[in-house]
């Protein structure tokens, strides 16, 4: 979403500058004072339509064939990818309402499948650990009842060994109709950029933001969103299974016309 900050010697002279430079089209996003007056974040009625057209742009994407819609989230460690994937898998606001199937390619996290196969104890669902590309026929067979198949990835980035990506070529192997990047919502700009950069040979299909409660008045989650430029489906804002999965589009645009003081001031973005 583009925005443009206008500055004052105070609040009242940046508004009136608002004015003047951007007429009744501006809508103010969020003051922030600086030590030489105030500044206002602005964007325009038409930014905000297509910010929330980005967001809600996710119309549910299948291969064709009559298999299982399949759906991976990838992103860095500690960004709550599995936590996530027992969120999805169980609720019925997301795929708890049909047969849904577990994957992990997580070789390397010791205790993730011991956590996954918690979660799948209490769903009702299979789990596989899947090591290999050559795998992915007979495991996609196996699961051929399933309505959804959910896939956890390690928190690998290209950066790491070619041992340690190997994981990369099983996933591509399933050929996901949804690759959904999990990222920390209180992640620096430059960080979300990168992440979408590392994972972008995956076919990035949604950006999923989690740990919002960890946000204080979730500022700066939809410049976040917006960093990442790509449709959303869920957040999360809590460790409740299945609760603290939500839709995101409304909450990340709740998030970007929330009124207050920040420390840092939001950036053009395009």
């Amino acid at each position: 979403m583009r925005t443009k900050t206008i500055s004052g010697v105070n609040v009242p002279a940046a508004l009136r500058e608002v004015g003047r430079l951007m007429g009744d089209d501006a809508l103010v996003l969020r003051t922030h004072h600086t030590g030489a007056g105030a500044d206002i974040v602005v964007t325009t009625s038409d930014e905000v339509f297509r910010f929330g057209s980005l967001l809600r742009n996710s119309v549910p994407r299948r291969k064709s064939g009559r298999r299982p819609r399949v759906i991976a989230l990838v992103g860095p460690t500690g960004s709550g990818k599995t936590t996530t994937l027992a969120k999805l898998g169980l609720s019925e606001h997301a795929f708890g309402w049909g047969r849904v199937g577990l994957i992990s390619l997580d070789t390397y996290k010791i205790g993730a499948l011991e956590q996954i196969q918690t979660y799948a104890d209490v769903g009702g669902m299979p789990l596989e650990l899947v090591r290999d590309p050559s795998e992915v026929p007979g495991v996609l067979s196996r699961y051929a009842n399933c309505d959804t198949i959910l896939i956890d990835t390690p928190g690998r980035t290209p950066r790491a060994t070619a041992t340690e990506r190997s994981w990369r070529d099983t996933l591509k192997a399933f050929e996901p109709d949804e690759t959904h990047l999990v990222l920390s919502a209180g992640v620096r700009l430059h960080v979300a950029e990168s992440a979408r950069s590392d994972y972008s040979d995956l076919a990035l299909t949604h950006s999923l933001l989690t740990k919002l409660d960890e946000i204080p008045n979730e500022a700066g989650v939809a410049e976040v969103a917006a960093q990442l430029g790509l449709p959303a489906n869920w957040i999360t804002d809590g460790q409740l299974v299945p609760d603290d999965l939500h839709e995101a589009s409304d909450r990340i645009m709740a998030a970007a016309f929330r009124s207050g003081v920040t420390d840092s001031r939001l950036e053009l973005y395009g």
